[in-house]
């Protein structure tokens, strides 16, 4: 005791200069805020460090509305604001988006894709590559989304959502049995049938079932960690996230290594994603064997695996929030809904137990039409993070300052220019209107630039197919609640009440679906 009260006696005359030296750095911080922000919107004053995170995290739909009202009213077009030590800088207006997608390189800014992306997912991500190095990675995606690899993909898509529109129906008929009948939520059912889709269609045959359950397990840990502060310790929820990526990258290793084996063996056809993607790998290492050329870079089983895990969260929570809206805007708009129906039964037959062909979902414009205006209407990739690699000029007022987070903002992007943005319109897209190309610049749903998603037409096909099944085989019905069509992130966004339904098997039977 008198040990400690002799080191209390010798500390306390310092106090007031740890008083004086915290004040003054929490001076500086707040001056530097104020130094980057300038003139533009944003608020005045910021909590030490942590800024604005708290609003964030509580409730990301409040927060982002009011970066977007904060550069909306200013008619600058971005705004900004201040997180975890991190000057941030929100951007709706959409040529100011194109000029962010247009300048990833190492000169001016790098994409992320989370604000804390690289802890996250590593630094062999596709994310954040530029230049000849990602032009020639691209390249050898390509044979990935040709209409053959389509194809094959289509075949898988249909088979695992029958096979989950049949469990879908079977916990509805249970829950509406008792006396007081209860909807299911869709949006967990939903992310478990894609979850099984992008497993099926991307490894296919070299992802058993106990890894798969290990792989669910992992993935939910990733999602979870996604919307939580960065606090890198033992049991957060964002240290098992990052430990989870490591995990997935690790099985979808094994999985390209098995691939490679099969494809090196030759006279096998590609089954899935990687197999088309080894396939052409073991081509040009062959090429540039026999040309006494080096083994091409980023080809090892390691970096494919890395690139596979890029496609996973690219395609799995942007598709889940998709195919929610695609259920709740069909329910609220019964004539789209009748139209829907109307056009797949001119072409596809549950009771023909034949697959939905290439033709058939090619010739199903007015529900490619639904897909593409959900995807408008509830851009599922709202924001884009990149970050400042220097001191950039956005306009010729405001220069973005080196290190920012800039949020170019698809979602905002995708409801101004068109007809009336704010009305859910599948006639837009029509022969006759064609506002997908006089308003190509703000159908940023996809991105722009060097990184606009490679895969697009590939969730564009499970989109419509999925809306094409779900409409045919089932009768739903939405349980509305006050605000249940409210925007929530998680972490794309979804109805607020997880697409709460009712399900009743439309067709006399359910179809006997089977690959080719």
């Amino acid at each position: 005791m008198t040990t400690n009260n002799s080191l209390l006696s010798h500390l306390s005359p310092l106090f007031p200069y740890f008083v004086t030296f915290v004040i003054f750095f929490l001076f500086l911080e707040q001056i530097s805020y104020l130094k980057k922000k300038r003139l533009i919107p944003g608020p005045t004053l910021v909590l030490p460090f942590i800024g604005n995170a708290v609003a964030l995290v509580r409730d990301p739909t409040a927060f982002w509305d009011r970066q977007s009202a904060a550069a909306k009213s200013s008619g600058l077009g971005f705004c900004a604001d201040y997180v975890i030590g991190r000057f941030i800088v929100f951007i709706r207006d959409t040529e100011l988006c194109h000029k962010i997608f247009a300048n990833v390189r190492p000169d001016a800014f790098a994409l992320i894709g989370h604000p804390f992306g690289k802890k996250l997912f590593g630094d062999h991500n596709l994310i954040y590559m530029t230049g000849q190095e990602h032009k020639d990675l691209r390249r050898r995606i390509a044979p990935n989304f040709t209409p053959r690899a389509l194809s094959t993909y289509t075949a898988l898509q249909q088979i695992i959502i029958l096979d989950h529109l049949k469990k879908w129906e079977r916990l509805s008929a249970e829950t509406s049995s008792s006396s007081s009948p209860s909807p299911i939520s869709l949006r967990l059912l939903v992310r478990d049938m894609n979850l099984e889709t992008s497993q099926t269609v991307f490894v296919g045959p070299y992802l058993g079932q106990e890894a798969r359950e290990k792989f669910k397990s992992d993935y939910n840990f990733f999602n979870v960690g996604l919307m939580k502060l960065p606090i890198d310790l033992p049991g957060t929820a964002f240290r098992n996230a990052r430990l989870a990526v490591s995990r997935l990258i690790e099985t979808l290793t094994c999985c390209a290594e098995r691939s490679r084996e099969r494809m090196e063996g030759g006279g096998h056809e590609p089954t899935c994603l990687v197999d088309f993607w080894m396939q052409e790998t073991v081509r040009e290492e062959s090429a540039a064997a026999e040309a006494g050329l080096p083994k091409p870079a980023n080809v090892t089983d390691f970096h494919i695996g890395s690139y596979l895990f890029d496609f996973l969260f690219a395609a799995q929570d942007a598709s889940t929030s998709s195919l929610l809206w695609a259920v709740a805007l069909l329910d609220s708009h019964p004539e789209v809904l009748r139209k829907v129906r109307e056009e797949v039964a001119s072409v596809w037959s549950p009771e023909s137990d034949s697959l939905i062909t290439a033709e058939m979902l090619a010739s199903m414009k007015y529900t490619q039409a639904v897909a593409r205006e959900v995807i408008r209407y509830r851009a599922p990739a709202t924001l884009v993070p990149h970050i400042a690699a220097v001191d950039f000029p956005l306009t010729e007022s405001y220069t973005v300052p080196k290190g920012a987070i800039v949020f170019p903002s698809t979602y905002e992007s995708c409801l101004q220019g068109f007809s009336e943005p704010d009305r859910f319109d599948p006639d837009r897209f029509s022969d006759e209107r064609r506002e997908d190309r006089v308003y190509k610049r703000n159908y940023l749903a996809f991105g722009a630039g060097a990184h606009q998603c490679v895969g697009q037409r590939y969730a564009l096909n499970h989109l419509v197919l999925f809306i094409a099944m779900f409409t045919t085989l089932l009768d739903f019905e939405r349980h509305r609640t006050n605000g249940c069509d409210d925007i929530v992130y998680v972490p794309t966004i979804c109805p607020k009440d997880d697409c709460k339904v009712f399900l009743r098997r439309r067709c006399s039977r359910w179809p006997e679906l089977s690959s080719p």
